[in-house]
């Protein structure tokens, strides 16, 4: 399974409004030399929802070509616009990404059948592997275990799902009913190691931006059988965990590799710099963690 193990949501780095190409190589390179098993450019850490059409594909491009097939890239190139979507995907596949991560139409509010009817356009115009993005709370749509079993039948395109309900009830009614050899990623960083202990396969993690190296070691050490080892993992992750969302994600995550020296924080409205009291509670955190 190509898309399994610790894949990092990244940030992408602006200067002065612009994309900053070079923090940006120079960050995922970093997350290569810490042994992340995987990237996703464009999601909504990615701040994808502020990025014009032509430099989200820029941001694909530039990911792909610094990865050089070292590890996979799932690229975002979701939409609530089902042909915006389906534009989105085809530049992710021109880019040569691995596979596509497509969330759920989001504001629009869609039935399970037009969720179906939606995955089901983009397969048909732009065929390659999908990881749909459940996510209610950003969507406020929830697609049920049911719909996601449909649509493993009637879309073959559809490979696996990032879960972010954190309902492992209903994570384990997805594996469930679609096997064991359906992809679940857990899209909460919260979650990483119930959703492994129920028979997920990863994470697209927030937190990895910041430290990958642990994100991916609780992923291996549980696949290798050391239970102890990934609990103690999920338990030293847990307070950088909560720091990620103390604000909107990804401000808390590009404060933090601000504050690393990593990147510069720059956000775009309508995100703006995490407040000083959370700022200097993150650096704590951070201090504590051993990251600064």
């Amino acid at each position: 399974m190509q898309f399994t193990g610790a894949f990092t949501a990244l940030v992408t780095p602006f200067k002065n409004g612009k994309v900053d190409e070079e923090a940006y190589r120079a960050h995922i390179e970093w997350q290569i030399e810490q042994g992340i098993d995987g990237v996703v450019p464009c999601g909504t850490t990615g701040e994808s929802a502020t990025l014009s059409h032509a430099e989200h594909a820029q941001v694909i491009k530039i990911c792909v070509d610094q990865v050089k097939g070292r590890v996979p890239v799932l690229a975002g190139a979701g939409s609530n616009n089902t042909t915006e979507a389906i534009e989105l995907t085809r530049c992710a596949k021109d880019a040569k990404a691995d596979g596509a991560l497509l969330i759920t139409p989001y504001y629009n509010k869609p039935t399970q059948a037009g969720l179906i009817a939606h995955f089901a356009a983009i397969a048909r115009e732009v065929p390659m592997p999908f990881i749909v993005y459940n996510v209610p709370g950003r969507t406020s749509v929830n697609l049920l275990p049911q719909t996601v079993a449909a649509m493993r039948k009637q879309i073959p395109e559809v490979i696996g799902i990032k879960e972010a309900t954190g309902n492992l009830c209903q994570v384990s009614e997805v594996i469930e009913y679609c096997g064991r050899d359906f992809i679940i990623l857990s899209g909460d960083d919260f979650t990483v190691l119930p959703t492994l202990a129920i028979g997920g396969h990863g994470v697209i993690s927030v937190v990895s931006n910041v430290a990958p190296g642990m994100m991916r070691k609780l992923c291996k050490a549980w696949r290798k059988g050391d239970i102890e080892k990934a609990q103690r993992l999920h338990y030293k992750l847990s307070p950088l965990n909560r720091a990620m969302f103390m604000e909107t994600n990804p401000i808390p995550a590009k404060t933090a590799l601000g504050l690393m020296g990593r990147i510069s924080p720059e956000l775009r409205l309508p995100l703006v710099p995490m407040g000083e009291e959370n700022k200097a509670k993150l650096e704590g955190i951070l201090k504590k963690s051993g990251i600064l």
